[in-house]
């Protein structure tokens, strides 16, 4: 049983260089203060749970496919096309929310833009009863602003290429 647990617990990520992990904290804190001044600016709801998520990839992981500015809006942007609609015309949040969910993941996976924290926007959809227009901007700004954000973030020495560019 010991030989099947470790591989429960190792660790699937090379160590990387020290200042990774401080330069990646420091680009999630200004993009997060970014989204939360564009709230504070706008009104709108902006800073949404799944924005820490997609910080942790923009930020962290920014040569996984799952980071590209591709991936990030146009996951976000099916999510919330797909959660307002599960909102709207499916009975009891739990139902809509499932349904949304699992709709919006088939969907990206077949867009092949997927983006994990996207997936979430359904279930933000159908418990906060936000408009469908709200969602859209709240979606579309914050997710824009993220990937802007990681443009020039990973553009400051030590640079990471991102996006990735396929030459």
């Amino acid at each position: 049983m010991h030989r099947h647990f470790r591989h429960y617990v190792r660790r699937h990520e090379p160590r990387g260089l020290a200042h990774h992990p401080l330069k990646s904290a420091v680009g999630a804190i200004l993009a997060l203060s970014a989204v939360g001044l564009l709230a504070v600016y706008t009104g709108l709801p902006m800073l949404i749970a799944p924005f820490g998520a997609s910080a942790v990839l923009l930020f962290g992981q920014p040569k996984s496919p799952l980071s590209q500015p591709a991936n990030v809006v146009g996951g976000y942007l099916i999510a919330a096309v797909v959660g307002s609609i599960a909102a709207h015309a499916l009975p009891g949040v739990w139902l809509a929310g499932a349904i949304g969910v699992g709709v919006a993941v088939g969907l990206m996976l077949f867009l092949r833009v997927t983006h994990p924290p996207a997936g979430a926007v359904p279930l933000v959809a159908v418990a906060s009863q936000f408009e469908a227009p709200v969602l859209f901007e709240v979606v579309l700004g914050g997710s824009l602003l993220l990937v802007a954000i990681a443009v020039l973030h990973h553009a400051i020495p030590p640079r990471q290429q991102y996006p990735i560019r396929i030459d």
